[in-house]
Formats: structure tokens, C-alpha cells, sequence
């Protein structure tokens, strides 16, 4: 079959964050070894607590940042969550021949535990 592009295969999660006024930002991502994430469903995780935030892919760890630090005091605040499947702008960059319309997100459920 085609083989398939770097974005088809790679979840990236990241962080971003003002430093004294200037961007800020920290990430990691997780690529297939095989095959593309629209071929099945996975499972995404993060656990976040007062001390660090965890990103996992089908119980793999690919990211994980201490937020014990008073700089990172933000992500010690109420958040809400934002499902995004990003086409053009700034990063990735922006459409061209290659590029698959339409895009979509299957969501099966979204589960939140808080202590």
C-alpha cells in the first residue's frame, strides 16, 4: 500500500506556556513502527497532577514534563481540553498535493478522573 507520511504515523504532545512574556514550549512525540493511526483505534492518555504531566500512546510513555517549578505555576490551574486535528497554519505547515481532504477524528469516549 502508499506509504505514509510522517503525520499520519507520529502524535506529538506538548506543552506551551509564557515565559516572562516570550514562548515557551516542551514536547515529545511517538511514531508507529508500522502502518498509520487512522488503521485502528488507540488509546491516549495523560496523567497530570501537581507535580508533572505524562503522555502516553496505547500505555507507551513519550513525554513527560515536572511542573514543579514556580515558572510553570500555570499548569497548576484549571484547564479544559481541546480535541484538535490541525491542517496548515505554522506548524505543520501549510496544505499541498499530498495532503488528504477531508481530515477527521473518531472519538470513541473521553473519561476524566480527578482525586
Amino acid at each position: 500500500g502508499p506509504s505514509a507520511t510522517e503525520g499520519d504515523k507520529t502524535v506529538h504532545g506538548t506543552v506551551h506556556w509564557s515565559n516572562n512574556g516570550q514562548h515557551a514550549e516542551y514536547g515529545g512525540s511517538n511514531t508507529l513502527s508500522s502502518g498509520i493511526y487512522a488503521d485502528e483505534f488507540h488509546v491516549f492518555s495523560i496523567i497530570w497532577d501537581a507535580n508533572k504531566i505524562t503522555w502516553y500512546r496505547d500505555d507507551i510513555k513519550f513525554n513527560e514534563i515536572n511542573i514543579t517549578s514556580s515558572e510553570l505555576s500555570e499548569f497548576r490551574e484549571e484547564f479544559f481540553l481541546i480535541f484538535n486535528v490541525a491542517v496548515g497554519g505554522n506548524w505543520p505547515g501549510s496544505p499541498n498535493s499530498n495532503t488528504q481532504f477531508p481530515q477527521s477524528m473518531a472519538v470513541d469516549y473521553v473519561r476524566v478522573f480527578q482525586k
